[in-house]
């Protein structure tokens, strides 16, 4: 079975470098535009990675994280937070709010994909 990353950023700029980078690796990429599309997109996908971006409308990634991880289907599903705020209260707030793991725009391609690789277990 193909793995299924979900990636919540309203730049559609960031859902196609996802898709690129993630290209070379043998997983289905779906998008969504907020928070609450995430939540939705997340309860039906139930997907093996979330990455999830924080400054979003209608629900920021925070927020979003939070209720990912009261929920059943996605409580256990790694969330990488992968966002512009890399203050170091935003990382912590991140983590207070259940994501997995933090990664800062602009990141390094390598060291993302090897962080997307580890979670998936490929």
């Amino acid at each position: 079975m193909i793995p299924t990353i979900l990636v919540i950023d309203d730049s559609g700029t960031s859902q196609i470098m996802a898709r690129m980078l993630l290209a070379s690796l043998e997983v289905s990429i779906e998008t969504a535009k907020d928070g609450v599309e995430g939540l939705e997109q997340a309860e039906k996908l139930r997907p093996d990675l979330i990455l999830l971006d924080v400054v979003m409308p209608r629900m920021d990634g925070f927020e979003t994280c939070k209720q990912l991880r009261a929920r059943d289907a996605t409580r256990e599903t790694p969330i990488l937070m992968v966002t512009t705020r890399g203050e170091e209260a935003n990382v912590e707030k991140g983590f207070a709010h259940g994501c997995t793991d933090y990664i800062c725009k602009p990141f390094n391609a390598v060291e993302l994909l090897a962080k997307v690789k580890s979670y998936l277990g490929t």
